[in-house]
């Protein structure tokens, strides 16, 4: 599909296409439909990021807890979206050893008990090198530092990273 199809599509199907954009978060998709036709992917995406910028506090903690953990149970159990799976996947995560595994687990765990949602990283990066199993973990222990304020705003750059990402992958 390309732009001008996607904006061309009736508003339902706009949102059913672009509804897993942002995790788990068609509202966000549902946000920015009146506003088609949008001129480009970066104006999409930009009026995307705004909708969530301007949803408050509350709805932004609802789409940052929509995330997956990074290599945690529900990717072990193939319980995540495709794009999450590829995500973790270009990574390296499904190929973690049972000691590795633990140590996310351990982190993970850590940081929803500091922060009250989960680490969120946008591992192919934002220099088109990516993150792997290493990068990530030094990131962790890096954010696990940071106060709440912070991490919230840490975890919306990142999710709007991947959200970018995820736009150029579907629209080129």
């Amino acid at each position: 599909m390309n732009l001008q199809e996607l904006n061309s599509l009736p508003e339902a199907g706009f949102i059913s296409v672009l509804g897993g954009i942002f995790e788990h978060s068609p509202w966000v998709a549902e946000a920015v439909a009146g506003d088609r036709p949008f001129i480009s992917v970066s104006a999409l995406h930009q009026a995307m990021v705004q909708a969530v910028e301007k949803a408050g506090v509350a709805r932004q903690l609802t789409l940052i807890r929509a995330h997956p953990d990074l290599a945690g149970k529900a990717a072990r159990a193939g319980n995540l979206t495709d794009a999450s799976t590829s995500e973790q996947k270009g990574a390296g995560l499904d190929r973690l050893d049972d000691a590795e595994y633990e140590r996310f687990h351990r982190l993970n765990d850590a940081y929803k008990q500091r922060f009250d949602f989960p680490f969120i990283l946008a591992v192919r990066g934002f220099d088109g090198k990516g993150h792997d199993k290493h990068s990530i973990l030094a990131s962790f222990e890096t954010r696990l530092k940071n106060t709440p304020e912070q991490e919230t705003s840490e975890a919306l750059r990142q999710i709007a990273r991947i959200a970018e990402l995820r736009l150029g992958d579907m629209l080129g």
